[in-house]
């Protein structure tokens, strides 16, 4: 373990027990095993420490997210296989362990308030990276693409779908985060619904046959 894996670590726990407001620099040198000299000289404030574990931890979910991901693509997975298994652990992994946390709530703000540049540049990150996995899975005879929405836009519409899988209401538990996450991703990828009058797609049964309203009785 690298020394910036250790810092991280330190510093996911001592956020993750402690909270951010009423944690202090003292208590995060405590629990990352160093003095607090020591840890000044790595962080100058207790924001520069929190916005350094939460850049670390995006950059680690993004990278363990595209391995596993690679790894079910070369298992033979589906598309929704692949696709889930990337989503769930670039974010899922990260919300299941706030989930454990009594601070999650605080962190989460706090990441809002604080952390925003870094989110906005994880996210740019992952989706280059998702656009380049969904054309190389469309290569590989997973599925057709369309000429719209492009690579790009498809990866970003199913990076929208899994944050708000993480913001929805009511809230996914821990142990529902997956199966969210899987429901979304089929259904941004195959849709759910044709549009009315479309032909029907060959081989699916034919529409339920609605009841008809009755007619209005005549004055």
């Amino acid at each position: 373990m690298t020394l910036h894996e250790r810092l991280a670590a330190g510093l996911r726990r001592a956020f993750l027990e402690h909270g951010y407001e009423h944690l202090t620099m003292s208590t995060i040198a405590s629990v990352c095993g160093l003095t607090r000299r020591a840890l000044y000289h790595h962080f100058s404030s207790k924001e520069e420490a929190f916005r350094f574990w939460l850049r670390h931890s995006n950059e680690a979910a993004v990278t363990a997210g595209f391995a596993a991901a690679r790894g079910v693509l070369e298992a033979s997975g589906d598309a929704i296989d692949v696709v889930t298994t990337l989503v769930d652990v670039r974010y899922g992994d990260n919300r299941r362990r706030l989930a454990a946390s009594p601070h999650a709530l605080e962190i989460n703000d706090q990441a809002f308030r604080r952390c925003r540049d870094i989110m906005d540049d994880s996210a740019r990150t992952f989706q280059a990276g998702f656009a380049e996995l969904l054309a190389e899975m469309a290569e590989c005879g997973l599925f057709a693409l369309r000429p719209e929405p492009s690579p790009a836009d498809l990866a970003q519409i199913l990076a929208d779908g899994a944050r708000g899988v993480n913001q929805s209401r009511p809230a996914a538990s821990a142990s529902e985060l997956a199966t969210r996450y899987r429901n979304m991703c089929a259904a941004i990828l195959y849709g759910t619904v044709d549009p009315a009058g479309a032909p029907p797609v060959a081989g699916s049964p034919a529409p339920p046959r609605l009841p008809r309203r009755p007619a209005e009785p005549k004055p």
